[in-house]
């Protein structure tokens, strides 16, 4: 049984940390899979660039476009965290009864394509005690996060601060709590919930003629199209055996869509035990629950470091900052692993389901609040990961890089000042804004690139897009930029590139990471050329017109 976040973060760790590193060595198929590369052939993936000979200073791009780059793709991930990180509570203005503007304000100006409710929470969450009068609404214990939750934002104001921010919403159901029993008998009743309790919130939200919910003041519908079945479930003991998941995943899909078969079911399909051990859950789901389910979750948390003199702990980066990008680098490299082998347990089944990372952040010690996560050092790991998901387009619909908001974590996209005050992005959250702004429509190959650039690229008509970390700590990179068969007729670069690895945000510093607009010099028969700044992040944006017509 789950004791608490405790355990939870225990079972994370030695889940993404040994998982990562072992699982794609105990299966000699798998391994030699990605070791051919035949990875990228089988899901479409473009892969990272590799130097050319003679042209190791050309940043060179294909622009085929390879694949639709997901609508959803840059998510951030709501949940009431109790006592731990006050996110939900903190953020709402009790005097207004609305959200704060200084939330709004940050959230639109971080412009998320999707918000998820949910994680943990809904392991307990009854979705009818957040809707009707606001104080009528029963406060309910929070069994994970500690304290209680007042239930003031409910399923009509959450979806509402989506309307308003234009993120589409996703919403992780009570999936039986997960299997965990204990949430059955609590003093508070019985906090578990089947499959007719989720289809009811379908229907409460998407049907257009819902009694219901026009009583509670919304007579047109709310539609929600993104649904997760629970969260985490393979993780901690006495929850769902994968037989038991797979079932409860057919019945709830089922009850689901009788209601609206238009949306989209999450299943999940991360590491837990099998009848061969722990291993991934996604092959089984796919291939007994498959035409139930759109998409297979799962999560990158849990990135510990493995060195045994690591100094990503508390304070000991600030010895050795430039150690310190080194084994944030390391642990970004452990993303594309987990991709790559979850990618191969769904192409061993024959699926084109997509992936969804509904959970994605960089926990240090201490835990979820290590204060190198409100410094630049951190953009090493959170640009490469990012790049790392677009790479995996072909296959990933979510990716989620951050938890969203919070006064204390500081694994946020966005750090909220309480009791009052203004919001603020953290550096993860400047590099979601950056690229989420300038990505394209279309994934597309990077097919030369420095050896020091961690390149994504994307295009979007006559548009071919560059996001670009320079890894090297301490030296800027020029790059001859070249796109296969076009001419760069102009760009215009967006950069975040401080000159201390030590810049920070926080309440009074809150601009720090705003990238600066800068033109591409581009004159017809010179060689287009831009030198990248030591650990910086850039967004390219080149407009290109076919060789030919020049």
């Amino acid at each position: 049984m789950i004791a608490g976040a405790e355990e939870i973060k225990r079972e994370r760790l030695g889940t993404a940390r040994n998982d990562t590193l072992v699982g794609a060595m105990t299966h000699p198929s798998r391994r030699s899979f990605l070791a051919t590369g035949g990875m990228a052939a089988a899901g479409g993936i473009a892969a990272a660039a590799q130097p050319g000979e003679g042209a190791a200073n050309e940043l060179a791009v294909d622009p085929k476009p390879l694949f639709e780059i997901s609508p959803h793709l840059y998510m951030q991930f709501m949940e009431p965290l109790g006592a731990t990180d006050s996110s939900v509570e903190a953020a709402w203005d009790y005097r207004i009864n609305d959200w704060r503007e200084d939330f709004v304000a940050v959230t639109s100006e971080l412009a998320p394509q999707t918000m998820r409710w949910g994680g943990l929470f809904s392991r307990y969450y009854r979705w009818r005690e957040g809707i009707g009068a606001a104080e009528r609404r029963p406060h309910m214990r929070n069994y994970v996060w500690g304290g209680h939750e007042s239930n003031r934002v409910g399923t009509h104001e959450f979806l509402a601060f989506c309307r308003r921010v234009g993120a589409g919403p996703l919403v992780c159901v009570n999936f039986q709590s997960d299997g965990f029993l204990t949430y059955k008998n609590k003093p508070e009743g019985d906090r578990s919930a089947g499959p007719a309790e989720a289809a009811d919130w379908v229907s409460y939200c998407n049907d257009p003629d819902h009694p219901e919910r026009a009583e509670n003041g919304s007579r047109a519908p709310m539609p929600v199209k993104l649904w997760q079945l629970g969260n985490e479930t393979s993780y901690g003991k006495g929850g769902f055996t994968l037989d038991e998941a797979i079932q409860a995943t057919r019945a709830f899909s089922e009850a689901m869509k009788r209601r609206d078969p238009s949306i989209q079911v999450i299943g999940w399909g991360d590491r837990g035990e099998t009848p061969r051990g722990r291993d991934l859950w996604a092959g089984e789901l796919v291939k007994r629950a498959g035409e139930h389910i759109d998409m297979v979750a799962m999560h990158m948390m849990g990135q510990s470091p493995t060195r045994p003199d690591t100094v990503l702990k508390g304070y000991e980066y600030q010895k050795d900052p430039a150690r310190a990008w080194e084994e944030l680098l390391e642990l970004a490299a452990r993303v594309d692993m987990r991709l790559k082998e979850m990618t191969h347990a769904l192409f061993g089944n024959d699926s084109q389901h997509g992936l969804a990372v509904t959970e994605g952040h960089l926990s240090l010690q201490p835990h979820n609040a290590n204060p190198v996560l409100t410094e630049w050092l951190s953009a090493a790991y959170h640009a490469r990961s990012l790049n790392t998901y677009l790479r995996h387009g072909a296959r990933v619909r979510i990716c989620t890089g951050a938890d969203f908001a919070g006064n204390r974590w500081t694994v946020n996209a966005v750090m909220i000042q309480t009791p009052g005050g203004s919001s603020h992005l953290l550096p993860v959250g400047s590099i979601m804004k950056l690229y989420r702004s300038t990505c394209g429509r279309q994934g597309a190959a990077v097919t030369r690139a420095p050896a020091a650039l961690d390149v994504a690229a994307s295009v979007d008509g006559d548009k071919a897009v560059l996001h670009v970390l320079n890894t090297d700590y301490r030296s800027p990179v020029k790059a001859v930029l070249r796109v296969a068969g076009r001419r760069i007729a102009s760009g215009v670069v967006r950069e975040i590139a401080p000159s201390d690895a030590r810049a920070y945000v926080d309440t009074q510093h809150p601009k720090t990471f705003e990238p600066v607009e800068k033109a591409l010099a581009v004159r017809a028969g010179d060689v287009v050329e831009w030198s990248f700044p030591a650990r910086s992040v850039s967004a390219v944006t080149l407009t290109v017109q076919k060789e030919d017509t020049a």
